[in-house]
């Protein structure tokens, strides 16, 4: 019989946070897996529990080569419990690979449910919550964090990122300029512990803030795009739109129903528009019948 790969969430801040479940867990894993085994060693510490099994270090940089080693744990039957520093495990953390190996060899994967910084800062922003995307660290380099924000600029659900505090600034400096000076945002600080700030406002005003320095563990919250009606168009545009799809060889009749979708108005509006063009000068009128 396989064993069982834990991904337990561990306190993002206040270790009273930590779920009764992490706690026995970490006292009866066969393998305990830690992005970083100091900071589980005062994690321990601070429950009252010692591990009984084996503890070894999963972190960015050995992720690749000791993901065989831990499914091979686990199809011997082992129960291998994954933590990381704070947080989720494989929501940007290490994880998401020996998840992906475990389930590809048919072994049973559950969770600790625990503290998520991207929930609790979505909680506090403020912002709709109804819908939201996760976005995690954008890139460091200022033309590809331009590129990957302009990819979500028509974005309507609220976006939360990551970020570290020295590129805070640029980061909403940046998302001010792709975004809008005027989009809401929260950044949110510290976040249960005992330093904890949001500071809510426009994204321009927050950059301002941000550049006389920033410490801490920092999530971003914007507002997502604001919904936009139908495009009001004059009389004469319609008529361009028209006579350009006619041009391209759609029937007249066609050309105006779908112009009429694209301006959220009715056939006839559009319709008259070109009756009256054609009326009062032939030439700007559609060509086709």
């Amino acid at each position: 019989m396989t064993g069982t790969l834990v991904l337990a969430g561990t306190p993002i801040g206040d270790i009273a946070d930590a779920p009764p479940r992490l706690a026995e867990e970490l006292a009866g894993a066969d393998v305990v897996a830690a992005e970083d085994t100091r900071r589980l060693r005062r994690l321990t510490q601070a429950l009252g529990v010692t591990p009984k099994g084996r503890v070894v270090s999963y972190f960015e940089g050995n992720e690749s080569a000791r993901t065989p080693e831990l499914v091979e744990e686990l199809l011997g039957g082992a129960r291998v419990l994954l933590v990381t520093d704070a947080g989720m495990p494989s929501v940007s953390d290490p994880g998401y690979r020996l998840v992906a190996a475990a389930v590809e060899r048919d072994i049973k994967v559950t969770a600790v449910p625990g503290p998520s910084a991207v929930l609790t800062a979505l909680a506090l922003s403020g912002l709709p919550v109804d819908r939201f995307c996760f976005e995690g660290f954008l890139p460091r380099k200022a033309g590809e964090r331009l590129s990957r924000l302009r990819e979500v600029a028509g974005e309507r659900r609220t976006l939360v990122y990551f970020e570290a505090p020295h590129r805070l600034d640029d980061t909403l400096a940046a998302m001010a300029e792709v975004f809008g000076a005027d989009r809401r945002a929260a950044v949110c600080r510290e976040l249960t512990k005992t330093y904890e700030e949001v500071r809510r406002g426009p994204l321009a005003e927050l950059a301002r803030w941000a550049a006389e320095g920033v410490r801490g563990e920092i999530t971003v919250v914007v507002e997502g795009a604001p919904e936009t009606g139908p495009e009001e168009l004059d009389a004469a545009e319609l008529v361009r739109r028209v006579r350009v799809r006619e041009e391209a060889g759609e029937r007249r009749k066609e050309a105006i129903a779908a112009v009429a979708v694209e301006a959220g108005l009715p056939k006839r509006v559009v319709f008259d528009a070109v009756v009256q063009a054609k009326k009062s000068d032939p030439s700007q009128a559609p060509t086709t019948p």
